[in-house]
């Protein structure tokens, strides 16, 4: 069962965005950044407040997702990407990401928060931060 509304374009713009900004992770990590977009669109609260759709979540500006301005990801969604994206529409979550609303990939060890949110874990390069139960109930 979905846990956001989707139709068959939102899937394939979520697929391009895995593959776009986590291919190099593998299908874990890939499933990670899925979960951040689901809980940016679930969660309606801090920066992703009126965040209602894929659309607005992938191409939020400012806060979005650097892939957007690549080429890479204009490239056609694919199978196995689009199996991923349905997964985490579908509700699967991945720790560190379950709750994550922001990740990244920094040249060293991951802070301990990044704007104001608590680091949840790292997979191999990119580090994740989620919000409190408090200020993002959704997402929980």
């Amino acid at each position: 069962m979905a846990v956001i509304q989707t139709n068959s374009e939102d899937v394939k713009l979520l697929a391009r965005l895995i593959r776009a900004e986590a291919e190099g992770e593998g299908l874990e990590g890939m499933l990670m950044v899925g979960n951040v977009g689901v809980n940016r669109i679930l969660g309606n609260c801090l920066d992703f407040r009126d965040i209602r759709s894929m659309r607005d979540m992938v191409f939020q500006s400012p806060g979005g997702f650097e892939a957007t301005q690549k080429g890479y990801f204009y490239q056609g969604a694919r199978e196995r990407d689009i199996a991923l994206a349905r997964r985490v529409i579908n509700g699967e979550k991945i720790r560190p990401a379950s709750n994550a609303l922001w990740f990244f990939r920094p040249a060293g060890d991951c802070p301990s928060t990044w704007y104001n949110q608590q680091n949840t874990g790292r997979f191999k390069a990119h580090c994740f931060f989620a919000p409190t139960a408090e200020d993002c109930p959704q997402v929980y």
